[in-house]
């Protein structure tokens, strides 16, 4: 198989932690959504913290973690976020 380009958003505690608000990645055929937060947790382990409270969108819809991604897609991981 080959490799898909998905663009990547991030927001609050992620986006602090990679320095960075988007990213491009080129991926594996098949990759799912956790294994994209997985990868930027393996980078920064700082966020594992936040890996069972982050919601998932793909395309502007909310998504389970195992949703294969598909080429262009865009990814957004949303951690906790407080204010008021």
């Amino acid at each position: 198989m080959s490799d898909i380009t998905i663009h990547l958003k991030l927001f609050a505690a992620y986006q602090e932690a990679v320095g960075a608000a988007e990213q491009t990645l080129v991926l594996p055929f098949g990759t799912t959504v956790a294994a994209v937060c997985d990868r930027l947790i393996s980078e920064h382990p700082e966020l594992a913290r936040w890996r069972d409270l982050t919601r998932f969108g793909v395309n502007l819809q909310f998504v389970e973690p195992d949703t294969v991604l598909a080429e262009g897609d865009e990814v957004v991981l949303i951690p906790p976020v407080s204010g008021g």
